[in-house]
């Protein structure tokens, strides 16, 4: 029934659109159902989330009407599912999972509510994405494209496919102690997200710049996304690793190595400054990350107490990293033929391809230390999180110092 639900969908698609795409988008198009098929049968929930996604997605269309003005017309459009309401709704409630888990450190018959609150925002962030996608059309024929082709947009997805690798995790190992953990880089990008959207007025829909208007886009983007969200997962599973390693140490010179990476990780905020110097408002979060930090430090022996055993933490950082460097490889590939397309050349050691590269030569030599040097425990767990400073700055911090072929990604 489901497989039957999405063909029909992609029938109707075709039928009304097909003379709009290319043989390439076609293509995609007509394997979208298999995939997803593939992913339901693989994680059952799955099958809920896009059904959801589907029937709340057709609604907000449907109120829309093909009226762009409606958005401000019509209650529900105004307040929940309109592209903008649903992301800010997915923001509200990716905070309310944070501080949810972390309640449940103290009080596990919350736990559950983390749970619910970070699917709830992944329902919304997904509609919001998809109705953006149409609002984009709405405006003019010519301005809609797929919703992954700017910082506003591809940090919704860092979200989601974080926040989604995260759910599958807590089913597999039946365990929610690691929420809070993950959901702290989630809401650390919701941050980004807002001061974004608000300081820069992100969130406006804007013609799709010349050199990402292909349909290698469709492809490239979210594949590296995935990598960016699985690194991310899985720095946060090794920050949880080591906190639970020094459960029962008293000496705070022990985690010095840990004090310093996690304060380069929150220093990297301060690439958002203002031209003119340091922003106040990323000073005023640099601070309250080391107060979080520093009280997760605090309380360590009790927050070990309900994480998972050394085995799972290890076991979920190798599955995060594995599978993020398998997209992250076909991601690049896929940016060396889309380079070759745009640009006659596969490579030019531009400044975002060659920290693609430093990013994937990190995870690379991870997992090779891991499978052929039996890398365990604490080292992998320091590796792991050190790999997301690294992945940050190649993810922004190349787009706001370093100008290249790349230069459309500034902020």
């Amino acid at each position: 029934m489901f497989f039957a639900v999405l063909v029909a969908a992609v029938g109707y698609i075709f039928s009304q659109w097909s003379q709009k795409m290319d043989i390439y988008e076609q293509g995609i198009l007509a394997v979208v159902p298999v995939i997803l098929v593939w992913l339901g049968w693989l994680w059952r929930p799955l099958r809920t989330l896009f059904l959801g996604v589907f029937v709340i997605t057709l609604f907000s269309l449907w109120l829309y009407d093909g009226d762009l003005a409606n958005a401000q017309k019509k209650f529900l459009l105004k307040y929940l599912i309109s592209s903008q309401s649903a992301i800010l709704w997915m923001s509200a409630l990716f905070f309310m999972a944070t501080v949810a888990y972390w309640i449940s450190y103290f009080s596990p018959k919350f736990d559950w509510m983390g749970s619910i609150f970070t699917w709830a925002a992944v329902v919304l962030g997904f509609v919001g994405l998809l109705v953006r996608w149409r609002e984009g059309h709405l405006i003019a024929a010519d301005m809609g494209h797929i919703p992954v082709s700017n910082l506003y947009e591809v940090f919704v997805l860092f979200c989601l496919i974080t926040a989604m690798f995260y759910l599958y995790y807590e089913k597999r190992y039946n365990t929610r102690a690691l929420g809070a953990f993950v959901l702290l880089v989630i809401s650390s990008a919701v941050i980004f997200l807002m001061w974004y959207t608000f300081e820069r007025d992100a969130a406006t829909i804007g013609p799709l710049n010349n050199a990402l208007n292909s349909w290698w886009m469709k492809l490239h983007v979210p594949a590296n996304f995935i990598g960016y969200g699985t690194f991310a997962l899985s720095a946060m599973v090794g920050f949880a690793y080591l906190v639970k390693h020094y459960a029962n140490t008293n000496s705070w010179a022990s985690m010095i190595p840990l004090l310093i990476i996690g304060a380069g990780l929150i220093a990297e905020v301060f690439i958002f400054g203002d031209r003119g110097g340091v922003s106040v408002f990323w000073v005023v979060y640099f601070g309250i990350s080391l107060v979080i930090v520093a009280l997760i430090l605090m309380l360590r022996k009790r927050i070990a107490a309900r994480l998972p055993s050394f085995e799972i933490l290890d076991d979920i950082m190798y599955r995060a990293i594995a599978v993020g460097f398998a997209f992250f490889t076909v991601a690049t590939v896929l940016g060396a033929f889309w380079a070759a397309d745009a640009w006659g050349t596969y490579w030019q050691w531009d400044p975002k391809e060659t920290w693609a590269l430093v990013v994937w030569l990190n995870y690379a030599a991870w997992l090779h230390l891991r499978l052929m040097k039996g890398m365990r425990g604490v080292a992998a767990a320091y590796w792991a999180l050190a790999g997301l400073v690294i992945t940050t700055f190649a993810f922004i911090g190349v787009n706001i110092f370093l100008s290249g072929l790349h230069s459309y990604g500034q902020l």
